[in-house]
């Protein structure tokens, strides 16, 4: 196994990870959807009604609810967060550097944007 194989199994050993269907019923509770793809990404494919965009080189200042640069969304340490990337990979490593952060609550989305938009579930362009 190589290195980044062993570093994304014990991140994710760290994490309830959700589909789809439980990451939209986390959003409609008040749950916050984070989507950290890049900007070529988003154009091409969409994005999730409602996640905040957040490119990954931003995330942890934009959700410690403790920082002068945190978004309005990130209130509290109990928030449910959950981390979208496009494939489910990058998010599961940026799941568990929120949880470093006292979030813990964060997880990331199993198969990230594309199990989204395979889903049926909605998509804007």
């Amino acid at each position: 196994m190589s290195a980044v194989d062993e570093l994304l199994a014990r991140a994710r050993s760290r994490l309830t990870r959700v589909d789809p269907a439980r990451a939209a019923a986390l959003q409609e509770a008040g749950g916050l959807l984070v989507d950290i793809r890049y900007a070529l990404l988003r154009e091409r494919d969409g994005t999730i009604p409602g996640a905040l965009v957040v490119e990954r080189n931003e995330l942890e200042w934009r959700l410690d609810p403790t920082g002068a640069h945190r978004a309005p969304e990130a209130t509290h340490h109990a928030l449910p967060v959950v981390v979208i990337c496009n494939e489910g990979y990058a998010s599961s490593l940026a799941a568990v550097s929120l949880h470093d952060l006292g979030l813990h609550r964060a997880t990331d989305l199993v198969g990230g944007f594309q199990a989204w938009r395979a889903a049926g579930l909605p998509v804007e362009r």
